[in-house]
C-alpha cells in the first residue's frame, strides 16, 4: 500500500455550495460562467440563479429528496445543480444517451420521484418520446415553466441571498451526498454511485495540488455533466478554481466547437480520445491557438492522435489522465511539464493504493483505490436509501496497473477484459493495440467469445474497410507478438458502438459479435 502525499488535510471538509461562495471570496466577483447563448454569469449572478430557481424547486420537493436533472451541458444545468444544494436537495444526473431501460432503471435504483429538464432541449434533442416514457415513473418538472413563475419577490430573495448567502442556503455537511452519478456501463450495467460533497470538492483540490491552475485561463467543456469527468472537471473544478467556465452541449458538433475555442479564448479542452480525435481532424492550423494544453481522459488515447496533435497544432500538450466514477473521477493525470506519454500520469496527491496480483497475469496488479474523493459506495440494488459501503474504504477498480516509483500509472488492460485462450491470458487492450499499429487511422475493438477448442477465441469488430488477419499474422511475426493474440475472426462495421461518454460500448460490440459467431 502506498500513499502520495502533499494535498492538504481539510481538502475534503466544505461542502459544495460553501466552496463555491468561498471562491468567490478568494477571486472576487469575475465572470465565471458561460455557453452558447454567450450571457455569462458572475459568481454573484450564479448563486443568485441558483438561489431563485433552488426557491422554486424546493417548494415542490421534500428536504435531502434526490431530484433527478435530464440537461445538456449549459448554463442551466449549472444553476440546476448548485440550486439543489441551496436548497439540501441531491443532484441525480441521468444519462440521457443511455436509452429509456437504463434511465428507469437509474430511476428506480435511485428512489428519484421528480426529473428536471427543459421543453427547449427536449425537442432539440428529439427527446420527445423517451420524456413521455419517463413520465410513467417520474413527474417531470419542466424548468421552463418554473422559471415563468418566478416573480418580483423571488428576485429580491435572490438579491438579498446573493449578498448573505450563508445565511440564506440549507446548511449540510462535506459528508453528506453530493450526487448521484451512474457508471458508464461500457462493461455492463450501469451502477448507481454516491459521491458524497467533500469527495467532489476533494478531487478539485487534489486536481489543483497537482497542475496549478491560473485563474486567468478559460476552460471549455464539451462533455456532458452526467458524466463525471465532465460535471467535476468541466464544471466544478473551474468555478472552484477561479476559471471561467465555458459549457457546450454536445461533444459531437466537432466543427462548431473547434471554430469556438479561440473565439471563447479556450486555454484548456476536456474530451476523450474519441471526440479529440474528431476534433483534430477538422480544426484549422489556429483553432488550437489559444490552448495551453489539452487533457484526454475516459479511454486510451490512441497514438494517431498524439501524432494529430504533435504535428498539425505546434506541439499542443495532449495529457492523458485516469479516473473513475467512483473516484469523482481523477486519480491521476499527466502534468504539463512531466509529461510521459504511454502513461495515464502521476497520482494525485492524497491517494492511497495498492496492486493486488491476479492470476495468470504477470506484470502489474489489479488496482484498488482509497483516497479523500473516493465514493461513499454504490446504491443498493435492494434498497434505494441504503449504500452497499465499500470494505475498508477501498474501492476495487478491475483495472490492472503498473506503477512506477514516481507513482507514474500505466494501463494494461481490465481484469474483464483478458481472454483465456489455450491456458494463456491474453490482454484485450494489447490485443487492440496491435490492430491499431497495423491500421492506425481506423477503430478497433477486440471481444472474446466461447471456443470448443481452446476455451475463448479473439472477435475483432474495426471500420477497417480492408483488414484481413494475415496482415495481423505478419506484424505479429515481425514484432515478437505471440500467435495467440492475433484475431482469426474479423467483423467489419461501418462505425463502432460508442456511448454518450465517447467511450467504446463493449456491451453493444459484444452482442455483435456474439450474433455473428
Amino acid at each position: 500500500m502506498r500513499l502520495r502525499p502533499g494535498l492538504d488535510p481539510k481538502a475534503s471538509d466544505e461542502p459544495i455550495f460553501d466552496a463555491l461562495i468561498a471562491a468567490r471570496e478568494r477571486f472576487g466577483d469575475k465572470e465565471i460562467l458561460e455557453d452558447q447563448d454567450r450571457k455569462p454569469l458572475t459568481y454573484t449572478g450564479l448563486i443568485r440563479a441558483a438561489f431563485v430557481l433552488g426557491r422554486k424547486i424546493a417548494g415542490l420537493t421534500e428536504p435531502a429528496e434526490r431530484v433527478a436533472i435530464l440537461l445538456p451541458s449549459s448554463m442551466g444545468v449549472v444553476v440546476t445543480f448548485y440550486g439543489l444544494h441551496a436548497f439540501g436537495r441531491v443532484p441525480v444526473m441521468l444519462n440521457f444517451t443511455s436509452g429509456e431501460a437504463n434511465i428507469k432503471a437509474a430511476i428506480k435504483a435511485a428512489g428519484v420521484k421528480r426529473i428536471l429538464s427543459a421543453k427547449r432541449f427536449v425537442s432539440q434533442a428529439k427527446l420527445d418520446d423517451l420524456m413521455t416514457e419517463l413520465a410513467t415513473v417520474a413527474e417531470i418538472v419542466w424548468l421552463d415553466d418554473l422559471r415563468g413563475t418566478i416573480g418580483l419577490q423571488d428576485k429580491l430573495f435572490g438579491l438579498m441571498a446573493g449578498f448573505m448567502p450563508k445565511r440564506f442556503r440549507t446548511p449540510t455537511k462535506a459528508s453528506d451526498p453530493g450526487v448521484v452519478l451512474f457508471t458508464s456501463g461500457s462493461f455492463g450495467a450501469p451502477k448507481g454511485v454516491v459521491l458524497s460533497q467533500g469527495n467532489l470538492v476533494a478531487n478539485c483540490r487534489q486536481i489543483n495540488t497537482h497542475i496549478p491552475l491560473d485563474p486567468d485561463w478559460v476552460m471549455f467543456n464539451p462533455l456532458p455533466t452526467f458524466h463525471c469527468f465532465g460535471l467535476t472537471g468541466g464544471v466544478l473544478l473551474p468555478l472552484l478554481q477561479g476559471l471561467k467556465a465555458f459549457q457546450y452541449p454536445s461533444p459531437l458538433h466537432a466543427k462548431q466547437i473547434t471554430e469556438l475555442l479561440p473565439q471563447v479564448g479556450a486555454s484548456i479542452l476536456f474530451a476523450t480520445d474519441t471526440f479529440l480525435n474528431q476534433y483534430a481532424r477538422v480544426a484549422g492550423p489556429d483553432d488550437f491557438s489559444t490552448l495551453k494544453f489539452v487533457v484526454a481522459g475516459a479511454e486510451r488515447v490512441r497514438d494517431e492522435t498524439r501524432h494529430l496533435f504533435n504535428t498539425k497544432f505546434g506541439g499542443v500538450l495532449l495529457l492523458e489522465g485516469y479516473g473513475a466514477t467512483e473516484a469523482a473521477p481523477v486519480v491521476a493525470v499527466n502534468h504539463p511539464e512531466r509529461n510521459r506519454p504511454g502513461t495515464v500520469g502521476q497520482m494525485l496527491p492524497g491517494m492511497e493504493w495498492r496492486l493486488d496480483p491476479v492470476p495468470g497475469i504477470l506484470e502489474g496488479g489489479r488496482l484498488y483505490l482509497r483516497g479523500p474523493n473516493v465514493m461513499k459506495g454504490y446504491l443498493s440494488p435492494d434498497d434505494p436509501e441504503a449504500i452497499d459501503p465499500l470494505e475498508g474504504g477501498w474501492h476495487d477498480t478491475g483495472d490492472i496497473c503498473a506503477l512506477d516509483d514516481e507513482a507514474y500509472v500505466t494501463i494494461l488492460g481490465r481484469v474483464k477484459r483478458f481472454a483465456k485462450i489455450g491456458g494463456e491470458m491474453v490482454s484485450l487492450t494489447a490485443v487492440e493495440g496491435l490492430a491499431a499499429a497495423v491500421w492506425p487511422e481506423g477503430r478497433h475493438a477486440v471481444v472474446s467469445i466461447p471456443d470448443s477448442r481452446k476455451g475463448e477465441k479473439l472477435v475483432l469488430v474495426t471500420d477497417q474497410k480492408d483488414a484481413e488477419s494475415g496482415r495481423l499474422s505478419e506484424w505479429a511475426r515481425d514484432h515478437g507478438a505471440p500467435d495467440l493474440a492475433v484475431p482469426k475472426k474479423i467483423l467489419k462495421v461501418k462505425e463502432l458502438p460508442v456511448l454518450g461518454t465517447g467511450k467504446t460500448d463493449y456491451v453493444a460490440i459484444q452482442k455483435l459479435a456474439e450474433a455473428k459467431d
